[in-house]
């Protein structure tokens, strides 16, 4: 059993705090939960809104069927009593009209203020929904020294007790066992996956939807002896990272699409200067500024082909918080090991909502490879891999160079035209080995599909949720490549099932449909059709289900 609820106001009326707050004791009491955030570019006013969903299941998708709808102002009522369950409730206060027999209409504006802090009535909302749901206030004060200051502690506690005692219960409580699981955001999960794989230098602009990174790790910096730094723009960020890496630190900087655009220079130097370094994009609608609060999947052919020239990356798109710890952690790894950028590709849906999800596992620390050097030191010497022996300046004898130009075995520059051959061979022949390491994308569904779904990133929660729900009904067998490695892309699997579907469509949060692009160039598989969305809203497993049964 999964419950919906909606929490809607205007910017400054204190959604965020109030979800946070129930979100978290609801964590707490055993369920599992997810999040995800709807709201306008704007610091007051406008229409703001939090989905919020939680149950004893896995949840991997939003959903607009709401069982509760809490509104802090009319027009939240107006925009979305429509999708509110028939046994449905609506929790607003007295101020706000409402002839619907489904509302629930306390004072809770006049009992904060009776409490001496108008800004608790989020809290009495809370107490409202715990009670409505049959839980206790057991978590309510460990809950609020995560989320408040300890001066307001007590008061908070009081306002949730008095929304508590205001209600009868409505709901049975569900018998869940998530209370040993994570709720992190996609934004918090990559933070966190660069901390494990041992992340020192970590420099960005501040860039919505990439901002949480950075205040994160900002955050976390004197525990983990970071550096973290506010860069006047995104072309000082990539190129502080590159200087880091440089001198021999793990390094890393994100942003969103805009921002990346900025530092597209700067990557052909990391693919030239063959300096690890990890970049994220968590996307927003563009072009420009676009939609920038909004989400989109529509950097994909961007960052595989930004910047002048060839050289080798590698390009990963996130699926969900875990693949967002998991793969940050890969990513450092790949960019060491090749001596290249790799690119993580988040969008806005998934870097601000928050989900339940395992503990995450801190890797065993690999043990560090002594560099074997011959005399002379040849920073960018010919080998079978492409790999060249890399020591980092001021911790060895030998002379370390690096250069923005085309340059010889030892980094000098050259115009050679022997030499430009070999070291266009060398970088590039880093993708032949790079291929090894491909994972797969995950297959979900029926193993004999006639229906072959392709997604990538965090469109994979929806799709899997589509997929199991319409194999429980009759008619046509579904199945779906979730795909996580976008660049190069892995294409056994996909060489496997697409032959033997007699449909494949593709699914995607951009107009054009970029991943079935990518699929026809490298392997010439062409897909059927395409469900395309890109009004800025993430797509639900119920949207898609409604688009296949039409289309069918």
């Amino acid at each position: 059993m999964i419950y919906t609820l909606l929490i809607g106001g205007a910017a400054g009326q204190g959604i965020d705090t109030t979800s946070a707050l129930l979100e978290w004791q609801l964590k707490k009491a055993g369920y599992a939960v997810l999040t995800s955030r709807d709201f306008m570019s704007r610091i007051r006013g406008g229409h703001n809104f939090i989905l919020l969903r939680f149950g004893d299941e896995v949840i991997e998708s939003a959903d607009m069927a709401l069982d509760g709808l809490i509104v802090l102002n009319e027009e939240s009522l107006r925009l979305h009593r429509d999708s509110l369950k028939p046994d449905g409730f609506i929790l607003c206060d007295t101020d706000i009209e409402s002839d619907d027999p489904r509302t629930i209409q306390l004072p809770m504006a006049d009992m904060a203020k009776e409490l001496g802090n108008p800004r608790v009535a989020g809290s009495i909302a809370n107490g409202v929904i715990l009670k409505l749901f049959g839980l206790d206030l057991d978590y309510s004060e460990v809950v609020l020294r995560q989320q408040v200051k300890d001066q307001y502690i007590e008061i908070n506690q009081t306002a949730m007790r008095e929304g508590y005692d205001a209600v009868e219960q409505r709901y049975d409580r569900l018998n869940a066992d998530f209370a040993g699981h994570m709720l992190v955001s996609g934004n918090q999960a990559v933070a966190l996956g660069a901390l494990a794989a041992g992340l020192r230098f970590y420099s960005a602009y501040p860039m919505s939807p990439s901002t949480g990174i950075m205040e994160y790790l900002a955050g976390q910096s004197k525990n983990c002896d970071l550096v973290v730094e506010q860069a006047e723009d995104e072309i000082a960020a990539i190129n502080m990272a590159l200087g880091a890496s440089f001198a021999g630190v793990p390094a890393m900087t994100g942003t969103s699409g805009g921002g990346f655009a900025l530092m597209v220079e700067a990557l052909g130097l990391a693919g030239i200067a063959e300096l690890p370094i990890v970049i994220a994009d968590v996307q927003r609608p563009g072009p420009a500024t676009g939609l920038p609060t909004r989400t989109e999947q529509s950097d994909l052919k961007f960052v595989i082909s930004a910047a002048q020239g060839e050289f080798p990356r590698m390009v990963i798109a996130l699926r969900d918080q875990a693949d967002a710890y998991e793969q940050t952690i890969r990513a450092f790894k790949i960019a060491e090991r090749y001596q290249i950028p790799v690119i993580l590709l988040s969008d806005q849906y998934l870097g601000d909502g928050t989900k339940s999800v395992p503990p995450f596992v801190i890797p065993d620390d690999e043990p560090v490879k002594t560099t074997e050097v011959e005399t002379p030191y040849l920073r960018y010497r010919l080998t079978e891999d492409g790999v060249s022996p890399r020591l980092h300046p001021g911790q060895t004898g030998h002379l370390v160079t690096s250069d923005s130009d085309e340059h010889d075995e030892q980094g000098m520059i050259t115009e050679s035209a022997d030499m430009r051959n070999l070291m266009m061979e060398k970088r590039m022949g880093k993708l032949d080995h790079l291929r090894t390491e491909l994972l797969e994308p995950e297959f979900t569904g029926d193993d004999a599909c006639d229906v072959l779904l392709l997604a990538w990133g965090s469109t994979a929660g929806p799709v899997r949720r589509a997929v199991s729900e319409l194999n429980q009904a009759d008619g046509s067998r579904y199945g779906a490549l979730l795909f996580g490695d976008v660049f190069p892309l892995p294409v056994q699997e996909l060489m496997k099932r697409a032959p033997r579907a007699k449909t494949v469509i593709n699914v995607e949060q951009n107009y054009t449909g970029q991943l079935a692009g990518l699929v026809r160039e490298s392997c010439g598989i062409a897909c059927d059709r395409s469900v395309l969305k890109y009004d800025g809203r993430q797509i639900t497993a119920a949207e898609l289900i409604q688009k296949l049964s039409e289309e069918a």
